[in-house]
């Protein structure tokens, strides 16, 4: 049964605001909650009038089926068209969900209280609220698409109310900006123990080339991702520039080509490759990253991933003296305020060197 109230409340400048709230309730539970703040009384009351009518006509709630939030998840993990474009952090994130006892709960039967009992739960096993916040959003994700996907009731809007209280409680929370640079005497390590892998340790048949993806990856800035996929027909020898395909753009999912320029050593090594496929670097991203994470390990470097490089990459553009937006047409970023606040991390004693040079 759907039901509203007023709620008063005073503001800062003395006026006061009208927040209508709408309930939903089943077998004595809240399956549903929605507000929103009006000026006046009498318009809070109007919408408050018009949302409870249109659930208790079914325009909302009845319009589908219930089922189980872990059958919910496995309609998405069984649809070909959303599974596979949906990224790697995603699914394992959807697996996991699957085996928790959240997954248990009614498609429109989820509460904010369920949410914190998962987010409990989750962090007494270890996890952060940067990693629980993913599990948030993405069971979001998938029930905001359960009724126009598959005709599903799903309390999607639950969501709306619950996260606030999850942040307040310090259960979910954005992950830190990463600053981590390698080192000039890691990277000497680095490249002398991935050169002995590819002496001593051949992939299978073909030889990963690690020494010329890490320099080109810090050259270019590019994504492992990126990298493994450019082609030789996109080479453009005269200006040594290169056609990088979709790059990730969190407007775009496809189509987001880009010219970027191959500065300083990046066209020479990629010139030097073997041209008997048509990619440039034939290799799969994921062996890359797990050659130099086992490179890594071994020399008890912690905490450096393989997309610091991207950063140490741009980092070394502005110490070089490079204009943001110069920057920017390297590395792809749209938006230059994440580029200087995320991919800029400057050593201090390198200014020195530009200062020294401009004399």
């Amino acid at each position: 049964m759907a039901s509203f109230n007023i709620e008063k409340r005073a503001k800062t400048d003395g006026s006061f605001s009208y927040r209508a709230v709408v309930r939903v309730k089943k077998d004595g539970k809240i399956i549903h909650r929605e507000s929103k703040t009006f000026s006046k009384k009498e318009l809070a009351r109007s919408w408050g009038l018009n949302r409870s009518s249109a659930i208790e006509n079914d325009q909302v709630f009845n319009r589908g089926t219930v089922i189980t939030i872990f059958e919910l998840l496995n309609l998405y993990f069984n649809d070909h068209d959303l599974w596979n474009g949906t990224g790697r952090t995603k699914q394992f994130v959807i697996k996991m969900l699957m085996g928790c006892d959240i997954s248990k709960l009614k498609s429109n039967e989820l509460r904010t209280s369920d949410l914190i009992e998962h987010c409990k739960n989750r962090r007494s096993a270890g996890a952060g609220p940067a990693t629980i916040y993913h599990d948030i959003a993405y069971l979001r994700s998938v029930m905001k698409k359960a009724g126009p996907v598959w005709n599903i009731d799903a309390n999607h809007k639950i969501f709306e109310d619950a996260v606030p209280v999850l942040i307040e409680m310090g259960l979910v929370g954005k992950s830190q900006k990463r600053t981590r640079r390698p080192t000039d005497n890691e990277l000497d390590k680095l490249r002398d123990g991935l050169k002995e892998r590819m002496d001593y340790r051949p992939n299978g048949k073909v030889r990963i080339p690690f020494l010329d993806i890490l320099d080109f990856s810090i050259l270019t800035c590019m994504r492992i991702g990126e990298v493994c996929k450019l082609r030789w027909e996109d080479l453009n020898e005269d200006h040594k520039t290169i056609l990088v395909r979709d790059r990730k753009d969190p407007r775009k999912k496809e189509g987001n080509h880009m010219i970027v320029p191959l500065l300083a050593g990046s066209f020479d090594i990629a010139m030097k490759q073997s041209r008997y496929d048509d990619l440039i670097f034939p290799y799969n991203s994921r062996s890359v990253t797990a050659g130099f994470q086992r490179v890594r390990n071994a020399l008890g470097i912690e905490d450096l991933r393989y997309h610091d490089l991207r950063r140490e990459g741009a980092s070394r553009l502005f110490e070089k003296g490079y204009s943001i937006e110069e920057v920017a047409q390297v590395t792809g970023h749209r938006n230059l305020n994440i580029l200087w606040q995320v991919y800029t991390q400057l050593f201090p004693h390198k200014l020195h060197d530009k200062f020294l040079a401009n004399e």
